[in-house]
Parts: C-alpha cells; sequence; structure tokens
C-alpha cells in the first residue's frame, strides 16, 4: 500500500483514517522515558492525583505523533521526502491511558517546490479524537512530497 503522490493531492481532499489505536501505560511511560521527559504528571499516579486531571495523562508529543501516524498508510507512505514543519499544534483535551484514537486529515494546500523539480509541498492538517469524540489534538503540517514519476500511473 503506497501513499499518495503529490499529484495525487486535491485541495479540500479529506481521509477518514481507518487505522484507530488505544494507547497504553506502556506506552507513556516508554516514550516519556525515551525522550526524557520526566514530568510526574505523565509518570507518578500519586502526584497526578492532585492534579485537574486526577490522574496521569499521557505525554503530548506522543500524541503528536500517533495522531500523524494514523494517517501516513493513507497519505504519505513511501512517497514523502520528509516533514518541513508543524504549526499550530493543538491539545484541547488530554488523552488518558486506556483512549483509543482515530484521526482524520483534510489537504489544505498544495503548491509546486521552488527547488526541487521531482517534488512539491502538501499542508496537511490532521485532527484526532478519542472514543468519546472529544478532539484531543490537531496541527497543520508541511510534507515535501514526491512528484509521480514521469510515466508512472
Amino acid at each position: 500500500m503506497a501513499g499518495l503522490y503529490f499529484d495525487d493531492f486535491t485541495v479540500g481532499q479529506r481521509f477518514e483514517h481507518a487505522v484507530r489505536r488505544t494507547v497504553t501505560e506502556t506506552d507513556n511511560l516508554l516514550f516519556s522515558a525515551l525522550t526524557l521527559n520526566p514530568a510526574a504528571v505523565h509518570l507518578d499516579a500519586e502526584y497526578s492525583k492532585g492534579t485537574p486531571f486526577g490522574e496521569r495523562i499521557v505525554n503530548s508529543i506522543f500524541t503528536l505523533g500517533l495522531m500523524v501516524g494514523l494517517s501516513v498508510y493513507d497519505t504519505t507512505f513511501g512517497t514523502t521526502v520528509g516533514n518541513l514543519g508543524f504549526e499550530e499544534v493543538r491539545f484541547p483535551k488530554p488523552v488518558r491511558i486506556g483512549d483509543t484514537l482515530r484521526a482524520g486529515t483534510t489537504v489544505r494546500d498544495k503548491r509546486e517546490s521552488r527547488s526541487r523539480p521531482d517534488a512539491g509541498i502538501v499542508i496537511l492538517e490532521h485532527r484526532a479524537w478519542n472514543q468519546r469524540d472529544e478532539e484531543v489534538a490537531s496541527c497543520r503540517r508541511a510534507a515535501l512530497m514526491l512528484k509521480r514519476p514521469a510515466g508512472g500511473t
């Protein structure tokens, strides 16, 4: 299953990604440890009882990565040169251990690359929701996408 080439994207195109993912305690613990984030609200159950959340919440950068990851098979798998940047990253609701996330993507813009004739830039807006249909994350992502090879279909 390959991603889309620059030429395949259309502004306004919408994807509802079929793959969903339940976030586990191990995900949160391992990601926080690997990224050297010792925030007690992610790791300390007793401390977290006294926070506004009342329990540990999932590391937001894990949430960002998972949201984008859920989009890859439908959009950029094998056809992206790289991410150029992320903007307007938002986390309107916390993700809790045991939440199941789903994601959707909308193509907001696209343009030819000025420096690479074999690629173009696509602006993707990603959004993620939990099992209660609460939006938990969103961002705009600029992806440098390969153009379809000459003679390719």
